[in-house]
Protein backbone atom coordinates (compact mmCIF):
# COMPACT_ATOMS: atom_id res chain seq x y z
CA UNK A 1 0.00 0.00 0.00
CA UNK A 2 1.53 3.34 -1.02
CA UNK A 3 1.57 6.27 1.38
CA UNK A 4 -0.60 9.36 0.88
CA UNK A 5 1.14 12.64 1.72
CA UNK A 6 -1.16 14.86 3.78
CA UNK A 7 -0.69 18.25 5.48
CA UNK A 8 -2.49 19.75 8.46
CA UNK A 9 -2.68 23.33 9.76
CA UNK A 10 -2.22 24.03 13.46
CA UNK A 11 -3.75 27.49 13.28
CA UNK A 12 -2.87 29.53 16.35
CA UNK A 13 -4.78 32.71 17.20
CA UNK A 14 -4.84 34.50 20.55
CA UNK A 15 -3.43 31.42 22.30
CA UNK A 16 -6.14 29.14 20.86
CA UNK A 17 -5.86 26.40 18.23
CA UNK A 18 -8.42 25.69 15.52
CA UNK A 19 -9.82 22.15 15.51
CA UNK A 20 -12.22 20.82 12.87
CA UNK A 21 -14.61 17.88 12.97
CA UNK A 22 -14.82 15.63 9.93
CA UNK A 23 -18.18 15.68 8.19
CA UNK A 24 -20.65 12.81 8.06
CA UNK A 25 -20.55 10.11 5.42
CA UNK A 26 -16.81 10.06 4.82
CA UNK A 27 -13.94 8.14 6.30
CA UNK A 28 -13.30 8.94 9.95
CA UNK A 29 -16.61 10.87 10.14
CA UNK A 30 -17.11 12.68 13.42
CA UNK A 31 -13.45 12.60 14.46
CA UNK A 32 -11.52 15.82 14.96
CA UNK A 33 -8.48 16.88 12.95
CA UNK A 34 -6.24 19.78 12.11
CA UNK A 35 -7.65 21.10 8.81
CA UNK A 36 -5.76 20.33 5.64
CA UNK A 37 -5.61 17.64 3.01
CA UNK A 38 -3.64 15.81 0.36
CA UNK A 39 -0.55 17.19 -1.33
CA UNK A 40 -1.11 17.07 -5.08
CA UNK A 41 1.54 16.24 -7.66
CA UNK A 42 3.92 19.15 -8.23
CA UNK A 43 2.77 20.98 -5.09
CA UNK A 44 4.96 21.78 -2.10
CA UNK A 45 3.48 20.92 1.30
CA UNK A 46 3.07 24.62 2.27
CA UNK A 47 1.36 25.37 -1.07
CA UNK A 48 -0.96 22.39 -0.57
CA UNK A 49 -1.82 23.58 2.93
CA UNK A 50 -2.62 27.12 1.78
CA UNK A 51 -4.82 25.69 -1.02
CA UNK A 52 -6.64 23.26 1.25
CA UNK A 53 -7.38 25.94 3.85
CA UNK A 54 -8.78 28.25 1.15
CA UNK A 55 -10.94 25.42 -0.22
CA UNK A 56 -12.12 23.94 3.09
CA UNK A 57 -12.36 26.96 5.38
CA UNK A 58 -12.58 29.96 3.03
CA UNK A 59 -9.70 31.84 4.65
CA UNK A 60 -5.98 32.30 4.12
CA UNK A 61 -3.03 31.27 6.27
CA UNK A 62 0.66 31.85 6.54
CA UNK A 63 2.50 28.53 6.91
CA UNK A 64 5.34 28.38 9.42
CA UNK A 65 7.53 25.65 10.86
CA UNK A 66 6.62 21.99 10.93
CA UNK A 67 5.15 20.70 14.19
CA UNK A 68 5.63 16.97 13.55
CA UNK A 69 5.41 14.38 10.77
CA UNK A 70 3.64 11.11 11.54
CA UNK A 71 2.82 7.94 9.66
CA UNK A 72 -0.40 6.07 10.38
CA UNK A 73 -1.67 2.90 8.74
CA UNK A 74 -5.45 3.00 8.36
CA UNK A 75 -7.42 0.07 6.89
CA UNK A 76 -7.99 2.17 3.75
CA UNK A 77 -4.53 3.78 3.32
CA UNK A 78 -1.22 4.68 4.88
CA UNK A 79 -1.14 8.40 5.65
CA UNK A 80 1.99 10.48 6.18
CA UNK A 81 0.75 13.63 7.91
CA UNK A 82 2.94 16.68 8.42
CA UNK A 83 1.44 19.41 10.58
CA UNK A 84 2.58 23.04 10.40
CA UNK A 85 2.15 26.04 12.66
CA UNK A 86 -0.06 28.53 10.82
CA UNK A 87 -1.56 31.96 11.37
CA UNK A 88 -4.61 33.49 9.75
CA UNK A 89 -3.78 36.21 7.24
CA UNK A 90 -7.24 36.88 5.73
CA UNK A 91 -10.80 35.92 6.58
CA UNK A 92 -12.22 33.74 9.31
CA UNK A 93 -12.66 29.95 9.10
CA UNK A 94 -16.09 28.79 7.99
CA UNK A 95 -17.73 25.39 7.65
CA UNK A 96 -17.91 23.85 4.17
CA UNK A 97 -16.72 20.24 4.45
CA UNK A 98 -16.51 19.96 8.23
CA UNK A 99 -19.37 19.43 10.71
CA UNK A 100 -17.99 21.73 13.38
CA UNK A 101 -15.01 23.78 14.41
CA UNK A 102 -13.69 24.87 17.77
CA UNK A 103 -10.96 27.13 19.08
CA UNK A 104 -9.32 25.42 22.08
CA UNK A 105 -6.43 26.03 24.43
CA UNK A 106 -3.57 23.58 23.86
CA UNK A 107 -4.32 21.77 27.13
CA UNK A 108 -7.94 21.23 26.01
CA UNK A 109 -7.03 19.42 22.77
CA UNK A 110 -6.90 15.90 24.26
CA UNK A 111 -10.58 16.19 25.29
CA UNK A 112 -11.71 15.67 21.68
CA UNK A 113 -11.85 12.33 19.81
CA UNK A 114 -9.07 12.85 17.25
CA UNK A 115 -8.29 11.07 13.99
CA UNK A 116 -5.40 8.70 14.84
CA UNK A 117 -2.84 10.38 12.54
CA UNK A 118 -3.37 13.71 14.36
CA UNK A 119 -2.84 12.33 17.89
CA UNK A 120 0.98 12.69 18.02
CA UNK A 121 0.67 16.41 17.12
CA UNK A 122 -2.13 16.85 19.68
CA UNK A 123 0.00 15.26 22.39
CA UNK A 124 3.06 17.34 21.48
CA UNK A 125 1.12 20.61 21.45
CA UNK A 126 -0.84 19.82 24.63
CA UNK A 127 2.34 19.01 26.54
CA UNK A 128 4.22 22.15 25.43
CA UNK A 129 4.76 24.71 28.17
CA UNK A 130 3.71 27.64 25.98
CA UNK A 131 1.17 27.64 23.12
CA UNK A 132 2.96 27.94 19.79
CA UNK A 133 6.38 27.10 21.20
CA UNK A 134 8.48 25.82 18.35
Amino acid sequence: MSAIEVVGAVILQDGLILCTQRGPGGRLAGLWEFPGGKVERGESPPDALRREIREELGCRVSVGESVIATRHVYPFATVVLTTYWCTLTAGQPGLTVHSDLAWLRPDELPQLPWAPADIPAVEMIASAATPGTR
